[in-house]
């Protein structure tokens, strides 16, 4: 009540929560604390709050943390501010922060790891993708204590930094072939570096010609399984089937004497001795003919030397047949009268005489190193002989019956009675579609009588019974003019030489491959050019090989043509031809793989359209021993030992006879041999 003379009085009441003080006459206010926190920090922008107001507060993390909740007053967190609900009471805030981690990931060549690094908090996980680059594959992950499901690696609870590892594995692709009518499968398969990896091949090709070899990729086969070795680039596995070698008859031991039992009387027991540089026919019955060469008789007791005896062996009985001739060593010619047939009559014991057989089976023989009339030195010949498989009776055509006789050349490309190639032996021949001889180089006498390896070509004439020189030089010792391969010119020629394989196309084309004799440069050695001869022309075309001796052999891969590939250097190898026109070679004396010089067992076949050699089987160095297997059955391990100087015809069904020789049988040590081998021609 008021009281006359007083004086009025107004009270403020100041309102204050937790102890605070008004923050204006009559307004209530209220203190906003914050709590202490680890890892990060509060700042308050207004500690003191009117009642019924909000107030805001920054969230600091420090380094290494993060914000992980915010509580207290009521109120809501927006990236790094918390503002409080209404503040009716004191009131105090509190931050938890959390630590964070890196997550480094790493990557080995052959991929990626992403991302490359990851702030994750302190037990969370992450995760980061693992890409393989081309041609890897992930090998492993490792690190933070995670797992990969697919390209994905989620780590485990992260409580520490870590570091996550990706390694890659490079990935190769291994390819495999079949030649010669096999098969091998997968056709290819990619493999991770240091794995290895199989391939099945089939025991057999569709020719029925079985496993010859696999190889590539440093594997082994095991049955019909090949696996490679530990991978570590591309590669390829090759699977080659080839014809099998069979042994046929006789002992594989090599050194043996002949048993001639009884002239013109077949026998299981009859067999001659064992024998190099015979010559050889095969007649209309697909029988074995062969005709004196350098080795043992019945066991005279004499060393080895040349002989004239004539054998017939019959593939359907398996016995030989001993037809003429001497069954000891350095038989003397006996020559008659020129031109008149005569029982008696009977070539003398000679080595390594060329032979052909004209359209009525008769056998024509021509020169070697032997005996002549006189029966006293062995020297060249160039008597030709013919025989007559029907009376069994031998006649002296033309040719000198002493040895040692110089050539008569008369004029080139002109036919002429006097013309006479000089003596010689190891020469290469050929008949051509109108059943003419042909003869070219050997070692021999020229026509200034001088010896040497000659180049000269001979064509003879059944018709007239004269000889032509066609082509090369009169004097021994032509050094080869080569000119550009593969590119025909009237200077080409290829240089003297003996002991070369020849045949011929089906275009009646010759082709002679190597030999002892000279090269480009004049220097005499082994060699392994590869030429064609024309007839209708007169002209030679370098085709392939060195144009220098001592040309060391590129194999490549067993049964794989390639452009590069090529036989060594070497002579006196055996040969045919194919229903394709293509040649085959075995064996000779020459320079293997590595450049040594030796015996040699390879068999190899040559491309004319590809012009391409492929190296189908033995052995790519020299000295090698046969591989035998049972007599009479083919199998693809079989193989002749290495040997020179053999005899090989070609029966009329393809199948192609190899007797003798020189060389190697099961056991170490070469020497003269008299098994008989057939391989059929593909």
């Amino acid at each position: 009540m008021l009281i006359p003379g007083s004086v009025a009085c107004l009270a403020i009441t100041v309102l204050s929560g937790c102890g605070g003080s008004g923050g204006g006459p009559g307004v209530t206010t209220y203190q906003v604390n914050a709590a202490p926190a680890t890892g990060g920090s509060i700042a308050v922008s207004n500690a003191r709050v009117d009642a019924g107001s909000a107030a805001t507060l920054n969230i600091t993390a420090n380094s290494g943390y993060t914000i992980g909740s915010v509580t207290g007053c009521d109120g809501t967190l927006t990236g790094s501010t918390y503002t409080t609900g209404t503040v009716t009471a004191d009131c105090t805030v509190t931050a938890s922060f959390i630590a964070q981690y890196t997550v480094t990931g790493t990557a080995g060549v052959g991929g990626t790891l992403s991302p490359a690094s990851a702030l994750v908090t302190s037990g969370a996980t992450t995760t980061l993708t693992v890409t393989a680059n081309s041609g890897y594959i992930i090998g492993s992950v490792t690190g933070c204590g995670g797992s990969l499901a697919g390209n994905t690696y989620t780590t485990g609870a992260v409580s520490a930094n870590c570091t996550v590892t990706a390694n890659f594995l490079a990935q190769y692709s291994v390819t495999a072939t079949a030649v010669d009518g096999g098969t091998i499968s997968p056709a290819s398969a990619i493999v991770t570096a240091g794995s290895t990896t199989t391939f099945t091949v089939a025991a057999t090709g569709n020719k029925g010609y079985p496993i010859s070899s696999v190889t590539g990729c440093g594997g082994n086969l095991s049955g019909t399984t090949y696996t490679t070795g530990p991978i570590t680039g591309t590669c390829a596995v090759t699977a080659a089937y080839a014809a099998p070698f069979t042994w046929v008859f006789g002992p594989n031991n090599g050194l043996l004497n002949g048993n001639y039992g009884t002239h013109g009387v077949p026998s299981a027991t009859t067999v001659p001795g064992a024998r190099n540089s015979s010559a050889a026919w095969m007649d209309a019955s697909g029988n074995l003919w062969i005709f004196g060469g350098y080795g043992i008789d019945v066991g005279s007791g004499a060393a080895p030397d040349v002989m004239n005896d004539l054998w017939e062996y019959s593939p359907s009985s398996g016995q030989w047949t001993w037809w003429a001739g001497s069954n000891t060593v350095k038989a003397a010619g006996v020559y008659g009268t020129k031109g008149l047939t005569v029982a008696t009559n009977m070539p003398g014991a000679r080595q390594n005489a060329v032979t052909w057989t004209d359209s009525s089976g008769q056998v024509w023989l021509f020169g070697g190193t032997g005996y002549d009339s006189t029966g006293i030195n062995l020297g060249p010949m160039n008597d030709l002989w013919v025989y007559s498989p029907t009376t069994g009776q031998w006649t002296w055509v033309g040719g000198s019956n002493t040895q040692l006789a110089p050539g008569v050349y008369g004029t080139q490309g002109n036919a002429a009675s006097p013309n006479v190639p000089g003596a010689r032996f190891a020469a290469v021949s050929w008949q051509d579609a109108s059943g003419n001889l042909w003869l070219f180089g050997g070692w021999g006498v020229d026509a200034s009588g001088v010896q040497g390896y000659l180049n000269d070509v001979w064509e003879y004439s059944l018709t007239s019974g004269n000889w032509t020189w066609v082509s090369g030089s009169t004097t021994a010792q032509a050094v080869g003019d080569y000119g550009s391969q593969a590119v025909a010119a009237s200077a080409n020629v290829p240089g003297a030489r003996s002991n070369a394989m020849s045949w011929t196309d089906a275009t009646g084309n010759l082709w002679v491959f190597g030999g002892m004799g000279l090269d480009s440069t004049g220097a005499t050695g082994y060699l392994n050019d590869l030429w064609e001869f024309s007839p209708a022309s007169g002209g030679w075309i370098w085709i392939g090989g060195s144009n220098t001796a001592q040309a060391v052999g590129v194999y490549g891969t067993e049964g794989v043509a390639a452009a590069a590939n090529g036989p060594g250097g070497r002579r006196d190898v055996a040969g045919w031809t194919d229903a394709a026109g293509n040649l085959w070679l075995f064996g000779g004396w020459g320079l293997d793989s590595a450049g040594t010089l030796g015996l040699l067992n390879d068999l190899w076949e040559y491309s004319v359209s590809n012009n391409e050699w492929a190296w189908i089987k033995g052995s790519s160095t020299v000295n090698s021993v046969e591989t035998h297997g049972t007599i009479g059955a083919a199998a693809g391990t079989n193989i002749p030992g290495a040997r020179q100087e053999v005899t090989s015809v070609k029966d009329p069904s393809g199948i192609v006879w190899l007797f003798g020789g020189f060389g190697y049988g099961p056991i170490t040590g070469a020497g003269e041999l008299n098994d008989i081998w057939t391989y059929p021609t593909q």
